[in-house]
């Protein structure tokens, strides 16, 4: 029998692997870092702590890997004034995030190291800046060499030393404590090429800008243009294609992980388009008669009720037609996605306004963030 003391321990981990992921939008730099560092001291905790068994707690720390890693770039959205720097980011979160579901797919532990998760410490390495910098002192060039540092020095490294040799740091040490200085001088020499990278930068602004703008202090900005006012009312435009792409690749991830998913990858997609395009059809339905959101909590509890109704329907009638659903584990990724699709609309509004308005939608430095971002 299972002891008090374990499910305690387990879902105080669990809720702060939920929980402290939300507070990245608000305070990036803190907020990552406390991820980081959770999700990888989570399952020692489990084993220090508590005698209970990991096995099937394998599938969803994957997932709540990813479900902070999406909570991650859609702070990007919220936050970052720097445009380039958000296209990058952007590229790097969507490769690994295919990278990642190809490699559910096949099995194959290569790929990992193909697709390395460059995202994660690209925008550490941004956020370390905003503490000190206005973000728009980071040219294009020196935002690539930034990335382009980050994936061969620090993430192909270490992809290949988890995934492919699949060696333990702590126990490389223990066989042979003299390695201890090998990452030590590894350490030093990444430090150096940090200093390298922002040695050239302007004097740095007083005090550390840890917080990110809240979003009722932002500024009132201009109405939309006209034609981007148009396409957001299309039911299907750029940003729907987006949130189906996202959710899809999500539902990949997730149904690989998760057990008891019996749902082929083309209906996860088909079904994830649906939800994202009613979910999208009620926002416009609302929209058109003036009403709008008051709060990111309000949109996510009324989608919620909206997205269960919606799998229980899909419970209900897929018998008759030899289907079914594992419902706990449905649930489960219904309320994690629809989460993301309100975080995800949200964001996509401030960072719609913050660019548009000023002017640097097509530009590789973008205004400063303590000003612009929301």
């Amino acid at each position: 029998m299972v002891e008090t003391s374990d499910l305690v321990i387990f879902w105080a981990v669990v809720i702060a692997r939920f929980l402290i992921p939300l507070s990245i939008p608000r305070y990036p730099l803190p907020g990552v870092l406390a991820s980081l560092i959770l999700d990888a001291v989570d399952q020692t905790i489990f084993q220090l702590f508590t005698n209970l068994p990991l096995e099937g707690y394998q599938g969803y720390d994957k997932a709540l890997d990813i479900y902070y890693l999406s909570i991650t770039y859609l702070s990007t959205l919220r936050n970052w004034s720097n445009l380039y720097a958000f296209k990058l980011d952007r590229f790097l979160f969507y490769y690994r995030l295919v990278g990642v579901a190809i490699f559910e797919l096949v099995h194959l532990r290569p790929l990992l190291l193909i697709f390395p998760n460059t995202f994660e410490y690209f925008f550490i390495f941004y956020e370390t800046i905003r503490l000190k910098w206005d973000p728009k002192v980071l040219t294009k060039s020196k935002l690539i060499t930034a990335a382009a540092l980050i994936w061969v020095f620090i993430k192909l490294p270490q992809e290949y030393w988890i995934h492919v040799a699949q060696m333990d740091t702590t126990d490389w040490i223990k066989a042979n404590p003299s390695n201890a200085f090998i990452l030590i001088a590894y350490a030093i020499f990444i430090l150096g090429l940090a200093w390298w990278l922002i040695r050239d930068l302007p004097p740095t602004r007083p005090g550390l800008q840890i917080e990110a703008l809240p979003v009722a202090g932002a500024p009132v900005l201009a109405p939309l243009p006209e034609e981007v006012k148009k396409e957001r009312e299309r039911l299907i435009n750029k940003q729907v294609l987006e949130k189906i792409a996202l959710i899809s690749l999500l539902g990949i991830i997730f149904a690989q992980i998760l057990p008891g998913v019996r749902a082929t990858n083309l209906q996860l997609a088909i079904s994830v388009a649906v939800f994202v395009v009613i979910n999208t059809a009620l926002s416009h339905w609302l929209s058109r008669r003036g009403r709008h959101w008051k709060s990111i909590m309000q949109e996510f509890i009324v989608m919620s009720i909206v997205n269960l109704g919606l799998v229980l329907l899909f419970d209900f009638f897929l018998p008759a037609y030899d289907g079914s659903i594992n419902l706990e584990n449905t649930l489960f990724f219904v309320l994690l996605l629809t989460l993301i699709i309100t975080l995800y609309d949200r964001y996509w509004q401030l960072h719609t306004r913050n660019h548009v308005n000023s002017g640097n939608s097509g530009s590789g430095n973008s205004g400063g963030e303590g000003e612009k971002s929301s």
